[in-house]
């Protein structure tokens, strides 16, 4: 199993929120870059990243902090948040980004997707992001009236290789992921599912290793230390798939 720790960007500053409130933003590095650096030096190798103000506001505000990231920090970078057309993506995939996440956009405009996946195959990612058994739309701000069983119907329907699966419930709240939801999506897909929301204990590594998960998301477990991510990559690698 991969671990992507996260980075999630606000005004050029890596912050969390919590449960996806903007209201409730917490500064963790006013310098990114610095993080990823340290991600590096406890043996990370992927990187995940959200443009916060791009998820909710459809642009990118923040691309010249990816961009300097990308550009400073030898790792495979996925980034989500305001991809909503193919220059996007272009201008993301071009300053060496390895996969973007489509979101709103994956849930307003299938077309857009099977254009993307048809022309980037497994550099597209999906973002399924489920608030009560519906995906969220917006950064998370909105639901989109879509079930989340669909949604992933029609994505594997797509050909779309990879989906982070966010339970926003538990995202920021420090209470554990969502095991059985995990469980039930890596048994019934053949994409492969990025764990994220409440990834906050090894003891959650370890049972998404056990599951066949292909990665999972660390967030605010690994900026509060209550996950050491050198610890949480070394027991993600004893589940290395072959």
């Amino acid at each position: 199993m991969i671990i992507f720790p996260a980075i999630d960007l606000y005004e050029g500053k890596a912050v969390r929120l919590y449960k996806g409130d903007y209201a409730q933003l917490t500064v963790y590095d006013e310098n990114p870059v610095n993080t990823a650096k340290k991600f590096i030096s406890e043996g990370a190798d992927h990187l995940h990243m959200v443009d916060l103000e791009g998820a909710r506001d459809g642009n990118t505000p923040n691309f010249e902090t990816v961009k300097n990231i990308v550009q400073s920090c030898d790792m495979f970078v996925e980034i989500g948040g305001g991809i909503r057309d193919m220059e996007t993506i272009d201008k993301y995939l071009s300053i060496g980004v390895g996969r973007v996440i489509l979101g709103t956009a994956a849930v307003s405009s299938e077309g857009f997707v099977e254009r993307a996946v048809e022309k980037y195959g497994d550099k597209i990612a999906v973002g399924a992001d489920i608030k009560d058994g519906e995906i969220a739309v917006k950064g998370w701000i909105e639901k989109s009236g879509v079930k989340s069983e669909d949604f992933f119907d029609n994505m594997q329907r797509i050909g779309v290789k990879t989906v982070i699966c966010t339970d926003i419930s538990r995202d920021g709240a420090m209470r554990g992921t969502n095991l059985a939801l995990y469980k039930e999506l890596s048994e019934k897909y053949k994409m492969d599912i990025i764990a994220s929301g409440g990834v906050s204990s090894i003891s959650d590594v370890v049972a998404l290793r056990e599951m066949n998960v292909y990665g999972a998301i660390i967030g605010k477990a690994y900026y509060t230390g209550a996950i050491k991510l050198s610890e949480a990559i070394a027991e993600a690698r004893l589940g290395a798939r072959p």
